[in-house]
């Protein structure tokens, strides 16, 4: 059933990347409050920051999906500020926005603002983050959060000898132990949860029979979190854990890690502690390709990212929005899974793709998402 789902979601993310939009590097403005396009109606798409490339390239993508379509954009991020974010989606609804595309910092803080825009029939599309505890939310485009969790933890299984990308068990894997320290995104984002809970569906097998050893004994998502996503919260907290655990000698061998600025921050933590790239560098995963952390992987100090292609997302998200404004359906492809806590909210989820040093070439490069020049190829 999960090659049945893998085949069937990638299908669909091909079918998409053949009308992608949007290069890597994102089309139109980068900048918050920036208007333009056609002659169509205004739709207003919140992002929650700019500290995050990948953030970056979203809201560039999305903007220029809908001017391609005709539309006007009231493009904002919010810095990571919660009530900044109220403020904007608010306003964009002052100004008269038909349609709203958001990426919530926190997903359970935008039921007032949503009620304002349900009230002027104003249709919402969460983009890749699920809104939470509203019924006023229409769909939902994202990837298959589960899986992304499940590649983490097959890259890092990959990385000690262990499975295949696709998580078969290879013959002549060691026996290990092997010391893991993992690590969670932020608790306020319900995405932390599919990832996490997707990458502990593969792990715990190995930590159960003694092949992987969390030395720390942090292994609930409470104990992994890591608040806004923060690579300098994760780099403290890599530190602690270093401190407090492996100043005996031992080496740590791996780090789960759900986003590519987390592992940057434990690559730095390593790295203050003594370790050096090499035979005894730990294998650390990591999330959204972005291109210090492709670099990173090119380099040796990050064994892989999980590539979720923006491009395509952006015109799904677009797409919803131009739909239902047509008075049309937007596609679908799962009904079931994304639960707000008030409704199951219709979703299209795409393919996500792992990353390691043998397919930047071909995964990012000659997808046009990345050039060889700005991956220093």
């Amino acid at each position: 059933m999960k090659l049945k789902r893998i085949i069937f979601v990638g299908l669909a993310a091909g079918a998409l990347a053949l009308t992608a939009c949007a290069g890597g590097n994102g089309g139109g403005t980068s900048g918050g409050g920036n208007e333009g396009g056609g002659d169509g109606g205004l739709i207003g798409v919140a992002m929650p920051t700019k500290s995050s490339e990948r953030w970056i390239q979203d809201g560039d993508a999305v903007k220029k999906a809908l001017e391609d379509q005709g539309y006007k954009v009231d493009l904002q991020y919010a810095e990571d500020d919660i009530p900044t974010q109220v403020s904007q989606i608010e306003n964009m609804i002052t100004k008269g926005a038909e349609a709203l595309i958001v990426a919530s910092i926190d997903g359970t803080t935008l039921t007032e603002a949503l009620q304002n825009a349900a009230d002027a029939d104003i249709p919402v599309i969460a983009y890749d983050r699920l809104i939470k505890g509203t019924e006023n939310v229409d769909y939902y485009a994202t990837f298959d959060n589960e899986l992304v969790g499940n590649q983490q933890a097959w890259t890092v299984l990959n990385g000690l000898g262990l499975t295949d990308l696709e998580g078969n068990k290879l013959d002549d894997a060691p026996k290990g132990p092997f010391n893991i320290e993992l690590f969670a995104g932020s608790l306020d984002d319900n995405n932390a949860f599919f990832f996490f809970n997707g990458a502990m569906d593969v792990l715990k097998p190995y930590i159960e029979d003694g092949t992987l050893v969390v030395k720390s004994g942090q292994t609930s998502i409470e104990q992994a979190a890591t608040l806004r996503w923060d690579g300098e919260t994760a780099q403290s907290r890599m530190e602690d854990i270093l401190t407090a655990n492996y100043s005996d000698g031992t080496q740590v061998d791996a780090v789960l890690s759900p986003y590519d600025g987390i592992s940057r921050g434990i690559i730095s933590a390593l790295a203050d502690a003594g370790y050096s790239v090499g035979e005894e560098w730990p294998i650390i995963s990591g999330q959204d390709a972005e291109v210090d952390s492709v670099k990173a992987i090119l380099s040796g100090e990050q064994y892989a990212t999980i590539f979720k292609d923006t491009r395509e997302l952006a015109k799904v998200a677009a797409d919803m929005a131009v739909a239902v404004l047509n008075d049309e359906e937007p596609e679908t492809n799962d009904t079931t899974t994304y639960d707000n806590d008030v409704k199951v909210v219709p979703s299209y989820l795409l393919a996500p793709v792992p990353v390691v040093k043998d397919n930047v070439q071909s995964a990012l490069v000659d997808t046009g998402y990345w050039t060889a020049e700005e991956l220093g190829l």
